[in-house]
Formats: C-alpha cells, sequence, structure tokens
C-alpha cells in the first residue's frame, strides 16, 4: 500500500478520549462512548491490564478503542496522549476529563505538603493540561471544527466532601470555576465545556472510605435510596457529549440522586 492510499485517521468517526478510563466511571464512559459511535481513546496511568481489558470490551461489539498510558498530571505527558491520538485516529472532538484521585482522608491540618499537592495536581492541574490539548485541536484557529470537554466534577465541590477530604472538596471546586470560567472564553470557537458533580458511586475510590460499609451507611440520606452506578455517569456524559445538549455550556450537572 502507496503512502497516498493508506487511510486517513482524520476522516471517520468521531474521537473521545477519557482521562482514568480503566476502571469505574471513566472506564464506564469509555464503553458509552463507544456505544454512541466514537472511536476511544483509553486513557490510564498505571493499570494496563484494566484498560486492554476496557479496549477488549469495546472490540467486542464493534467499537474501535486504544489504550494510551499517560500520567496527565503531567503536561509532557498530556501532549504525548493527544499526539498518539492525533496518529491513531485523528484529532480530538471529545474529552471527558476523568482522571483523579480521593488523596489522603484526614483533617486538613494533618495533610503533609506533597499530599497535598499530589492530589491538586491530578485532580486539578491535569484537567487544566488536557483542556489546553484539546482546545489546540478543536478550535477552528487551529484547524479544528469544535468540540466538546465534560470535567468531571463532584457533589464535594459543593457540600464540602466527606469527613478527612475538605482537600478533596476543594480540587473539585476548582474544576467547577474551570468548567464556568473555560466555557466564557471558548464558546465563541464552537467548543461547549460542561460538567458533572456525581454523587456517592459505587467505585473502588470509596474502599479507602470503608467501600460497602460506607455505602450502606450513607445511601438512606440519599433522597433516592441508594448510591449510583458508574453507568449513571457515564450516560449523563455521553447525552452531554451529544447534540441533545447542544446550547447546555459553561454549567455543571448534579447526578447524585438527590443529594
Amino acid at each position: 500500500m502507496s503512502q497516498s492510499d493508506k487511510p486517513d485517521p482524520r476522516h471517520g468517526p468521531p474521537v473521545l478520549i477519557v482521562t482514568g478510563a480503566s476502571r469505574g466511571i471513566g472506564a464506564a464512559c469509555a464503553r458509552a462512548g463507544a456505544r454512541a459511535g466514537y472511536r476511544v481513546v483509553v486513557n490510564y496511568s498505571s493499570s494496563r491490564d484494566a484498560a486492554l481489558a476496557v479496549v477488549a470490551d469495546i472490540e467486542k461489539v464493534g467499537g474501535s478503542a486504544i489504550a494510551i498510558r499517560a500520567d496527565v498530571s503531567r503536561p509532557d505527558a498530556v501532549e504525548e496522549l493527544f499526539a498518539q491520538s492525533d496518529v491513531h485516529f485523528g484529532k480530538v472532538t471529545a474529552l471527558i476529563n476523568n482522571a483523579g484521585i480521593g488523596g489522603a482522608i484526614q483533617p486538613l491540618e494533618d495533610m503533609r505538603p506533597e499530599a497535598l499537592e499530589a492530589l491538586f495536581r491530578t485532580n486539578v492541574y491535569a484537567c487544566v493540561h488536557c483542556c489546553s490539548a484539546a482546545i489546540r485541536r478543536m478550535a477552528p484557529r487551529h484547524g479544528g471544527s469544535g468540540g466538546v470537554i465534560v470535567n468531571i466534577s463532584s457533589a464535594a465541590a459543593r457540600l464540602g466532601g466527606l469527613p478527612g477530604m475538605v482537600a478533596y472538596a476543594a480540587s473539585k471546586g476548582a474544576i467547577d470555576s474551570l468548567t464556568t470560567g473555560l466555557a466564557k472564553e471558548v464558546g465563541a470557537q464552537g467548543i461547549r465545556v460542561v460538567g458533572i458533580r456525581p454523587g456517592i458511586i459505587e467505585t473502588d475510590i470509596l474502599e479507602p472510605m470503608g467501600g460497602s460499609t460506607l455505602v450502606h451507611t450513607v445511601a438512606p440520606s440519599i433522597p433516592l435510596g441508594r448510591v449510583g452506578q458508574p453507568e449513571e455517569i457515564a450516560d449523563a456524559a455521553i447525552w452531554l457529549l451529544g447534540p441533545q445538549a447542544s446550547y447546555v455550556h459553561g454549567t455543571t450537572i448534579d447526578v447524585t440522586g438527590g443529594r
């Protein structure tokens, strides 16, 4: 096959990058994105086998996906992630910023500076780096045709977090502000920016907080009487990416069961 005969990755189904997509909400978003017709980049930091399993799930149902390792808290790794996506699938048209950590569960006064830095690098800086890289591909002045960015925040941003998670709540508050401000900055360029605040979702991020014990303790206080599932966040995210949400911009929606 000559160079001119090779398929051009710039043409074909739209491209979705999901950060932190090897498990939990991110994995659910990747699978849902594939069902919606996206070619999906499954980003992971260390859980290679889990990321490859998500890719395999997508391919089993006829979708197209690739797993790319990148620590998105590092700007050089973000650039490499997006560059590899460019090569494999073409320019990104949709981004779900999901990568995040719960951080140390302790009073703020006891949190060590390095733990605080790691929390904000993963939960805030990573989101900023990825938004920047996406805009440089989506914006018409860079040859793009627009796109959608969905930032995964948390109900902790408005509730202050569970006990010992004040810093985590603050990091998610930053994401809410980023969503609001960035929407004003790039809306005229055909880029929608929206967010989701999940409530308590049954994923392994709950394990340090008690896992199933926490679920059973907190569930009765939730108006719907239960915790959420990753797929419920994913369905909301994919809706926000789609044309049905074409006038939803600069806002963060709660998916919390009423909490």
